[in-house]
């Protein structure tokens, strides 16, 4: 059987988020192999060339699954970037030495990810030499992937406004609080405590449960589920719940 071929010119990139109940993460790798003649040590976004006999979907799911071994979870494309110089030579030596293809350019097609990050995610991906770091952090990255992350991330903040996403990002109960954090790092704003949580309990986004947080230093805060009934296709007029808690 013959080995199944790397195509030249077309590849995934994807920016995987997850939150850790206080700041929103990305996902960050290193170039393997690469020649330190020509790699300046950044981290760059998992991505891969696609494959011969792979969809672009399909190749994006490979490199969600190699990064962070889930399959089967929340996975959209965002944009393509095709600029001519989105990679300059050095980097296009990088990728031709190292996926054994010759080319003068490379077009990518950009995914977003959602993960929850609990501590088995973290040490999976510890161990693959991946790093999460918060997206207000991250300042560089190789090629143009800084305008990846950034459009992923402009996309993601218009999803969250019109459909649960965002609990793909929380644990299955979760507190207010939880709920709260992740938005204002999603948007990158400050919401006011109580008016936050007036919105959202009339706005029935929420499921009380009889649980409460475990093992905190603090008073233990009640947990909470998604109240998916909202947000199915008979109430679309709902999809703009987050838009209206917190004012966007």
């Amino acid at each position: 059987m013959s080995s199944v071929q790397t195509n030249s010119a077309i590849s995934v990139d994807c920016v995987i988020f997850g939150f850790d109940g206080e700041n929103l993460k990305a996902l960050l790798v290193r170039r393997r192999n690469a020649d330190p003649l020509y790699d300046d040590g950044g981290h760059k976004l998992p991505g891969a060339m696609i494959r011969e006999n792979e969809t672009l979907p399909e190749a994006a799911a490979r490199v969600l699954e190699a990064s962070t071994g889930l399959k089967d979870i929340y996975l959209k494309q965002t944009s393509i970037f095709s600029d001519p110089d989105r990679v300059d030579q050095s980097e296009l030596q990088w990728i031709c030495q190292y996926h054994g293809i010759k080319t003068d350019r490379v077009v990518t097609v950009g995914y977003y990810a959602l993960v929850k990050l609990d501590p088995g995610m973290v040490s999976y991906t510890k161990r693959q030499g991946a790093v999460w770091m918060n997206v207000d952090d991250i300042h560089h990255l190789i090629m143009d992937h800084m305008d990846i992350l950034s459009d992923a991330l402009t996309v993601l903040q218009k999803d969250i406004l019109w459909s649960p996403i965002a609990f793909n990002l929380l644990p299955k109960k979760f507190t207010v609080r939880q709920l709260q954090n992740l938005l204002e790092a999603v948007f990158g704003i400050e919401l006011d405590n109580r008016n936050f949580r007036k919105k959202l309990f009339s706005a029935g986004v929420l499921v009380e449960t009889d649980e409460y947080e475990k093992h905190v230093s603090h008073k233990p805060a009640r947990l909470y589920q998604l109240n998916k009934s909202l947000f199915s296709k008979k109430n679309i007029v709902n999809f703009s719940t987050f838009a209206r808690i917190i004012n966007i």
